[in-house]
């Protein structure tokens, strides 16, 4: 015993150690790569499929992201709704470097001590029965088709149409594609995968007009994301549900944007009073704050259209990003206030802009998902946003959408109501 303790000990002291170094290797500034040599490089070697912005960035702290030469900027755009709790967030870098000091991956032929509390924690959050870790919001997508298609085939061959949404985005694969309802993103890969079935949101009779016997599942954001920041009327949703159940379909929705504590609840769905259950739900993005990670989750009864061998993934749910996401989860619990607060404070000083510039069109979102519409491309106002040391994105081409870390106070949204009072100044039309 006296070994063990005095091993214990030792191995605490090292790691102290290290974490010391660690903090001292963070602090040392590094020379920074000149931006033409780095973007010279990506032109040489890289697919072209990027439209990259002209900024090289180096490093975060919080809600700020800064370049080489050391600018500062408020980060609107997060990876894209990724990095949940902002940069550094030093919770998260002790975990990071605690758990890759003891293991980084395993195979998902062996246990580890993260993944089934992760799924319990998820189950719980959710009030689905069973979960499936993945990678990325597309592979979860994906893992939902293969459910909707298997759940169809054990009724009848002729039951595979899924029914989606005009102006949604579900992924870049090919299942995920074919029930994106935005022709720009399909078009140079066609034909798609056969049985998908288009309808507008919240118009519930082109919904019913769409969904009949051969449907085997019905894929919805609750709020559209690269659509442009469009919520579903809850009225629509119920009737969602109410067809799904009617013809015996999966009812999905894809909570990859719009969830994860986004809208102020852990899913978007859980808004809607009374709360419409989904058969599966998928998300990714905030999930380990920027290491890859997603996951499917579903009822007992859908959790048995996929038995062994059916499904399966080589890097889902290893043991650092289950941990990490075990640590946003505790963090998360403390931050849903803050989320709803914040958000409905950036929407307000929004609409107060609004009233200032009147191409503002509308103001939409919940919690921190949030669109501003203009009358044109916002595309020169992202650029214009940028010099003034805010990042934000066009979706749609005519929104400026926001997706903010978590963390975000009151102060950073007076901050970028000014750069785009400033910008939209510039921006707006002559008269």
């Amino acid at each position: 015993m006296i070994v063990v303790s005095q091993k214990r000990t030792a191995r605490r002291a090292l790691c102290a150690v290290l974490e010391r170094y660690h903090e001292k290797m963070d602090s040392v500034a590094t020379p920074a790569p000149a931006p033409n040599a780095v973007i010279t490089l990506e032109k040489q070697y890289l697919l072209q499929n990027y439209s990259r912005y002209p900024l090289l960035l180096e490093r975060g702290k919080g809600c700020y992201l800064y370049d080489t030469s050391g600018k500062r900027y408020l980060d609107l755009v997060a990876g894209i709704g990724v990095n949940a709790l902002g940069h550094a967030h030093p919770r998260l870098m002790k975990v990071v470097r605690g758990q890759a000091a003891r293991m980084i991956h395993c195979s998902n032929l062996y246990y580890h001590e993260y993944q089934g509390p992760l799924a319990e924690r998820i189950a719980k959050a959710s009030g689905l029965d069973r979960v499936f870790f993945c990678n990325s919001g597309t592979e979860a997508v994906e893992g939902a088709l293969k459910m909707v298609r298997s759940h169809g085939r054990k009724i009848g061959a002729a039951k595979f149409e899924t029914v989606a949404l005009l102006d949604s985005f579900h992924g870049r694969t090919f299942g995920a594609l074919s029930i994106t309802g935005q022709e720009n993103y399909r078009r140079d890969f066609e034909p798609m995968l056969p049985g998908a079935r288009f309808t507008r949101r919240n118009d519930i009779a082109a919904l019913e007009q769409a969904v009949g016997p051969n449907t085997a599942g019905i894929v919805l954001e609750l709020v559209q994301g690269e659509g442009g920041i469009h919520p579903l009327d809850p009225a629509f949703v119920r009737k969602a549900r109410e067809l799904a159940d009617r013809h015996d379909a999966l009812l999905v929705f894809d909570e990859t944007q719009c969830g994860v504590g986004r809208p102020g609840t852990y899913f978007s769905y859980q808004l809607n009073d009374p709360v419409v259950m989904p058969d599966v739900t998928v998300a990714a993005k905030p999930l380990a704050c920027g290491i890859p990670l997603g996951f499917v989750a579903c009822t007992e009864k859908t959790a048995a259209t996929i038995g062994p061998g059916m499904h399966g993934t080589t890097f889902g749910g290893g043991p650092l990003a289950c941990r990490v996401a075990l640590e946003f989860f505790d963090i998360l619990d403390t931050l849903l206030p803050n989320i709803t607060q914040t958000g409905s404070y950036f929407r307000m000083r929004l609409t107060e802009l609004a009233k200032k510039h009147s191409f503002i069109k509308e103001i939409r979102g919940v919690g921190l998902m949030i669109g501003m519409e203009l009358e044109f491309s916002g595309k020169q106002t992202v650029l214009d946003a940028m010099a003034e040391g805010l990042l934000i994105n066009c979706t749609h081409d005519k929104v400026l959408r926001a997706l903010p870390p978590y963390i975000l106070t009151e102060q950073d949204v007076d901050r970028a109501i000014r750069v785009l009072d400033k910008v939209l100044k510039k921006a707006k039309p002559a008269s």
